[in-house]
Formats: C-alpha cells, sequence, structure tokens
C-alpha cells in the first residue's frame, strides 16, 4: 500500500485554448470588425529592457552628428506640402 506522503503531486496546467476561451476572442473579434475595425498587432522596443537607454543614446548621437538633418527635414516638408489635407 502506498503512503500518501510519498507520492509525488503536479500542478494541474490549465489549457488556455480552451474551446470557450477561443470563442471568448472570436466574437471579440467579430464584434469589432463589424463596427469597422481591423486587428493590427505591432512590436515596439521594450524601454525597460537592459541597454535599450545605451542604444538609444547611440542612435540619437548618430542622428545628431550626421549632419543630414536640415536635407531630411526639408525633403519631408516638401513632401508634406504637396499633401492638402495635411495642412487642413
Amino acid at each position: 500500500m502506498l503512503d500518501n506522503s510519498t507520492v509525488a503531486r503536479y500542478p494541474v496546467v490549465v489549457n488556455n485554448q480552451s474551446p470557450a476561451r477561443t470563442d471568448k476572442f472570436r466574437r471579440y473579434r467579430d464584434k469589432k470588425k463589424a463596427q469597422g475595425l481591423r486587428e493590427f498587432r505591432m512590436w515596439v522596443p521594450d524601454v525597460n529592457a537592459p541597454g535599450f537607454q545605451e542604444r538609444l543614446d547611440r542612435e540619437i548621437a548618430a542622428i545628431n552628428g550626421s549632419g543630414s538633418n536640415r536635407e531630411a527635414l526639408d525633403w519631408i516638408e516638401s513632401v508634406l506640402a504637396d499633401d492638402p489635407e495635411f495642412y487642413g
């Protein structure tokens, strides 16, 4: 006979892809689509990640030291000037 104190116990893992869960999200997406919206997912930098600030500082220094900022801004302004909706 087994003693209960020697039996290994393992946590029960819940299946997050259960039909109730997937149906819930499908209904939510269907509702949003009916409202004329479209799902969009985007990955963005994690500002709390180690090394993020150092990388940002290096990239800012590279942009500031490039000397071509004025050319880039002039080009952007010329493109936007051709768009009557941008300026209202």
